[in-house]
Order: structure tokens, then C-alpha cells, then sequence
């Protein structure tokens, strides 16, 4: 289980450093893909295990590829 979390706690990190570059805050990315500021900030604390379509959700609201949210290329 302690894997399983650090990947998460990764994932929030990565997304709420993305997010920052691009000069959006959590209710500016959970109101693009209609979801509530909340959702965000659980998901980024590591407290979400997301599903695949959430993940792509996350990855067009903040304009990058899904494979660049998991830390590879893709802007």
C-alpha cells in the first residue's frame, strides 16, 4: 500500500506543479472540466486514486498530453 500512495502523492505533485507553470489555480482547472476546486486539491494531495478518462479529463484542462502528466514528453 505505501507504493501505491507514493505514486499518487507523485501524480498530485507532478499535476500541481504543471498547473502552476501554466498560471492556473485549482478552480480555474476544476471549472474547465467541470468538476468542483475540491476534486482538484484531493487529487493533488494524493488522495485520488484516478481513473484513465479523469486523467485525460486533467491532462486537456490543463493543455498538455496524459503521457507528460506521468512525466514523460508532450507538452
Amino acid at each position: 500500500m505505501e507504493k501505491k500512495d507514493a505514486i499518487l502523492r507523485r501524480l498530485g505533485e507532478r499535476i500541481r506543479q504543471i498547473r502552476k507553470e501554466k498560471g492556473i489555480t485549482q478552480g480555474q482547472l476544476a471549472y474547465s472540466i467541470d468538476k468542483d476546486q475540491q476534486s482538484i486539491q484531493r487529487l493533488e494531495k494524493g488522495n485520488v486514486n484516478p481513473s484513465l478518462y479523469y486523467l485525460c479529463e486533467i491532462a486537456d484542462g490543463l493543455g498538455v498530453e496524459i503521457s507528460y502528466l506521468l512525466g514523460g514528453q508532450g507538452r
